[in-house]
């Protein structure tokens, strides 16, 4: 079912608002970096990291992580081919794509599930991770709308969907580390 067009239209609008920061060098190299960061590169060093600092229980944080985002990404590619809904940048020629995607469609955000389901499973294990990884999870998702890749509703969705996956991940893998 979708959405009213007035609920779409406004949408467009924020995502319009949004995208123009991108017009900034500094905004926009940051979020260009945030985003590509978060593409795997963070997270795979944030594995190697916990392995390499916390031996055994590390590697069962980081495989907890790895097996979640295996699952993260079975969903969203399955969401991404049922929704089939363009970005924002191929809707309205007003939005610019400031950096390239890494596939045709807009909904979910695949960066903003992954984000939130590593750091749900990551905070399980360490907590006291919170203060770098909850600011790089927001900075991730906000990235993807400044820089005209989803829509805020995507990114929300993902939100929504990484905190379920995670909080299942978390629920059903029994915990030994932190």
């Amino acid at each position: 079912m979708r959405p009213p067009e007035g609920i779409l239209a406004r949408e467009a609008r924020w995502c319009r608002r949004a995208n123009r920061y991108g017009r900034r060098r500094g905004i926009r190299t940051l979020f260009s970096v945030l985003s590509r960061l978060g593409d795997g590169v963070f997270w795979y060093v944030l594995m190697v990291a916990l392995v390499l600092a916390d031996g055994l229980d590390g590697l069962r944080a980081a495989l907890h992580m790895a097996l979640t985002g295996a699952a993260a990404l079975a969903l969203y590619k399955g969401l991404k081919r049922w929704t089939r809904r363009p970005r924002p940048f191929a809707a309205d020629l007003r939005i610019r794509a400031w950096i390239a995607p890494l596939d045709e469609y807009s909904f979910p955000s695949g960066h903003t599930l992954h984000a939130v389901a590593f750091t749900w499973v990551a905070l399980a294990y360490y907590p006291q991770l919170a203060p770098l990884l909850l600011p790089f999870c927001a900075g991730v998702a906000l990235s993807r709308v400044v820089l005209g890749l989803h829509y805020p509703s995507d990114v929300l969705a993902a939100t929504g969907i990484g905190l379920g996956l995670g909080g299942l991940s978390v629920h059903l893998a029994p915990l030994s580390a932190g």
